[in-house]
């Protein structure tokens, strides 16, 4: 009847947090890290109890766990993407994108260098300012910072200034209170081509991720 009781509670708690209709989309990373949390609460209750009373139990505390990390991942970067995008609002400097818990800024490399340089503008330092002073704010997060380039020229050469550019945007950062032990850099050249527009394939992007426990 103990074991019963338990199966009871912990089910009708997990089918009431999915029942929810119109739920929000942190609402639903909620319940993802709930599940989550519930299957590896029920295995370790397994592993350690060896019953079925052992492995409820474990599904029940894990439920509990993996919702409260689930729920804070999710509200962290929730203030992040809003802080973001009223960082660049004013300017239009860069567009924010936002796919489940990765927060991307896409700089067009004409806003931060000049054709062929990976030297910033005078001008990119105030833009770079905006999007520096909200990481900062924000550092259970991981930076990668991508440099792309069109097609034109030497491949090789390509790819190193992609490089370069990327670096720099990462020393400005840095520079402007950044953890340097957060940020990373990548170059692709140019193998990403994400139009057939040479300006909107040259470009800088950052990629936000959440630090997991």
């Amino acid at each position: 009847m103990k074991k019963i009781t338990i199966m009871f509670i912990i089910f009708g708690f997990l089918l009431t947090l999915m029942a929810c209709s119109g739920a929000s989309h942190q609402s639903r990373r909620t319940k993802e890290g709930v599940l989550i949390g519930a299957g590896l609460g029920a295995a370790a209750g397994q592993a350690i109890g060896r019953d079925t009373e052992g492995t409820l139990i474990g599904a029940g505390i894990g439920a509990a766990l993996g919702g409260l990390a689930g729920n804070r991942i999710g509200a962290y970067m929730d203030r992040q993407e809003q802080d973001l995008r009223n960082a660049v609002a004013s300017s239009n400097a860069a567009s924010i994108q936002r796919s489940q818990d990765v927060l991307t800024a896409t700089f067009r490399s004409d806003i931060l260098f000049d054709f062929d340089s990976a030297t910033l503008k005078p001008g990119a330092y105030s833009e770079l300012d905006r999007v520096a002073n909200v990481l900062a704010r924000y550092p259970q997060t991981q930076i990668t910072v991508e440099g792309h380039t069109d097609t034109k020229g030497d491949e090789v050469y390509n790819q190193r200034l992609s490089e370069r550019r990327a670096e720099a945007v990462k020393n400005a950062l840095i520079q402007r209170g950044v953890d340097p032990i957060r940020v990373v850099t990548m170059g692709y050249g140019e193998s990403q081509p994400i139009s057939s527009s040479d300006a909107l394939n040259r470009r800088v992007v950052i990629i936000i991720t959440p630090v997991r426990a």
